[in-house]
């Protein structure tokens, strides 16, 4: 159990520090980002949006409990991130940029997978205990 609670912070923590650090520059359309977006060809009006929701879908990670948010976090940014893939890939920029979104896809992956083995062992657990009481009574 403990060492699948490491894994799961490790890689939840490096997940909420990247879509962190990217929707901060978004939120606040900071010129970077402008020029980035121009770039891919994207209107700089999406781009608080965009960083909203992934600031969004950080708090849904971080937060105990609502599971079905969580999912939706997870699902959105796998959007994102293949969505900024594509861009990435339509405007002719070069195959080394597309690291970054390895990275990305692997630290979603890892966090989603150990979120789901976590859930596995704390509901086993909660099973146990719940039949230890009523054996107790």
């Amino acid at each position: 159990m403990k060492k699948i609670m490491i894994t799961y912070w490790i890689f939840t923590g490096l997940l909420a520090a990247l879509m962190l650090f990217g929707a901060i520059p978004d939120i606040m359309s900071d010129p970077a980002a402008v020029a980035l977006f121009d770039h891919l060809g994207y209107p700089a009006y999406i781009l608080p949006f965009i960083g909203v929701a992934k600031l969004l879908g950080v708090i849904a990670l971080l937060v105990p409990g609502f599971p079905r948010v969580k999912e939706w976090a997870y699902a959105g940014f796998v959007i994102d991130l293949t969505g900024a893939m594509y861009s990435t890939i339509a405007v002719g920029d070069p195959a080394s940029g597309l690291v970054v979104f390895l990275i990305g896809y692997v630290l979603i992956a890892g966090s989603y997978i150990t979120h789901h083995k976590r859930q596995k062992i704390i509901s086993s657990n909660q099973k146990t205990n719940q039949d230890h009481s009523e054996a107790i009574v």
